[in-house]
């Protein structure tokens, strides 16, 4: 819950499941994220003493490309949400790009084929659900992100629940056509995605319908926006060359473009921003980077090195560098700028002098080392796309951190010193609920207008750059060279 000034009024979290079926399959259970829901709204309502009449408005923000398919008349899934990080479909994105390669779609969707998207994610539930397609075809089946599974569900669900998603998250499906925001036909045709299953495409900020849950009964749903997307506007990215990174189970830069696509030679993704209302959609360049927050994670879990994720900063301050360590986390591949599903995740430099202190060093600074890449690309993105403020991203002078890693110092200062440039953490931390929550106060007034929200915005901590610039390139030159031996990891079938 938000005040005016984007201040926290009161806030609840609750983890759920992550489900791994098999090597490179991620799961979650939509249910469960539902009923998570429900908890966390009752609870940060409960915590505050808050009525339905207390609040404005609601936004959704969600992990994008994650994909459901539910019955209409029951609200059951037919299979488990499939994960953005999930690779099943590996072996359908080899079939389409030996059909015009793997850019063949990024004219209309600005996405490389990919098995980070939901378009093909879905083709695969259609083929391996028994009954999915018939029902599907008949009109019997919904297909959702998560956004569009909560909306239905929190206003009405089966009993006249609102279908509908945003541009955000639509224009992560690889399914609709980024000039026109809606649906590409040809594509829908070519994945064999029946479009009566496929929600309404609304703008980011706008009354969709009103919630039905009692503890916010008779609340407009008015905001929705893809995590990252939201993170965006939290940090009043508004201006074309703004740019925020979100450190979380993966990273996630997004540089504001105006209102325009920029297409990247470089690797990066062209993306909608968000669009308010009726006035024109915002772009921008996205740079996204699959496994970061995740690795600390996996150190935790998989291997039992800390024993919470917090940890990790004081497990790798025992040692004062890597010891020479590197760790390319391509567990599912390498996301920009390579885009390589075969890649596979690689420790390099191992001695018998490195120790677990080195091993922690190395995750963290995996994370700054491809974000590193990510604003080389953007950089080289930007300066080829033309020489305006308006079709290019600019040079990024600061970077706009948010999420879960940005309480790590260890990791935001060792991310200034390989950028060789300041970052800057916000007061408010939690920048992806916060844009949900501007973008929903827009719509029904709650805020006035953008600048009341660049006026909300105010810095927390600044790191500056401390590393000499031979030893900045030496640790990243390595780092390149350590990347290149996760390279065609898997073989084909």
């Amino acid at each position: 819950m938000f005040d005016r000034s984007g201040r926290i009024v009161s806030t609840a979290q609750s983890e759920h499941e992550q489900i791994y079926p098999k090597p490179g399959w991620v799961e979650h259970d939509p249910e469960e994220i539902w009923r998570r829901t429900v908890g966390v709204i009752q609870e940060a309502m409960e915590a505050r003493g808050l009525l339905p009449e207390d609040l404005a408005a609601i936004g959704i923000t969600n992990q994008r490309e994650t994909t459901v398919v539910w019955h209409r008349k029951s609200g059951k899934p037919v299979y488990n949400a499939i994960v953005w990080q999930d690779t099943r479909v590996a072996a359908a994105v080899g079939e389409f790009a030996a059909h015009g390669g793997q850019d063949r779609y990024r004219v209309q969707t600005g996405l490389p084929l990919a098995t980070y998207f939901s378009g093909l994610k879905i083709r695969w539930i259609l083929e391996s659900v028994a009954g999915a397609r018939a029902q599907a075809e008949a009109g019997d089946l919904l297909f959702g992100n998560i956004d569009t599974f909560l909306i239905w569900h929190l206003t009405g669900g089966a009993d006249g629940g609102v279908h509908v998603t945003d541009v955000t998250n639509a224009s992560r499906t690889q399914l609709m056509n980024l000039r026109t925001l809606q649906w590409d036909r040809d594509i829908l045709k070519d994945f064999g995605i029946p479009i009566q299953m496929l929600p309404k495409i609304a703008s980011s900020s706008e009354v969709y319908g009103t919630a039905k849950l009692p503890a916010v009964a008779g609340v407009p749903i008015a905001g929705d926006l893809g995590d990252q997307q939201a993170a965006l506007v939290g940090q009043a990215c508004f201006k074309p060359g703004e740019a925020k990174n979100t450190y979380g189970t993966g990273c996630f830069m997004l540089m504001n473009t105006g209102g325009r696509e920029v297409f990247s030679n470089f690797g990066l993704l062209t993306t909608l921003a968000y669009k308010f209302g009726t006035r024109p959609a915002c772009y921008a360049l996205e740079g996204s980077i699959a496994i970061t927050g995740a690795l600390v994670q996996w150190l935790r879990d998989n291997l039992g090195l800390i024993e919470k994720s917090s940890d990790i900063e004081a497990l790798a301050r025992t040692v004062n560098d890597n010891g020479g360590v590197y760790f390319v986390p391509a567990f599912s591949g390498l996301y920009a700028p390579y885009w390589k599903d075969d890649a596979r995740g690689v420790i390099a430099g191992l001695t018998r002098f490195v120790n677990k202190g080195h091993i922690a060093r190395a995750v963290l600074e995996a994370t700054a080392f491809q974000v590193r890449e990510v604003v080389d690309a953007m950089a080289s993105s930007s300066s080829s796309s033309g020489s305006s403020s308006n079709d290019s991203g600019i040079t990024l002078d600061v970077l706009r951190a948010d999420g879960g890693m940005v309480v790590n110092d260890l990791l935001m200062q060792f991310q200034s010193d390989i950028l060789a440039k300041p970052v800057v953490r916000p007061m408010v931390k939690e920048t992806t609920a916060l844009g949900a929550a501007y973008a929903a106060g827009l719509a029904v007034g709650f805020f006035q207008d953008t600048d009341e929200l660049v006026a909300n915005w105010a810095v927390d901590q600044r790191w500056e750059p401390k590393m000499d610039e031979v030893t900045r390139e030496r640790l990243y030159r390595f780092w390149k060279k350590a990347v290149t031996r996760a390279f065609d990891w898997v073989e084909p079938a």
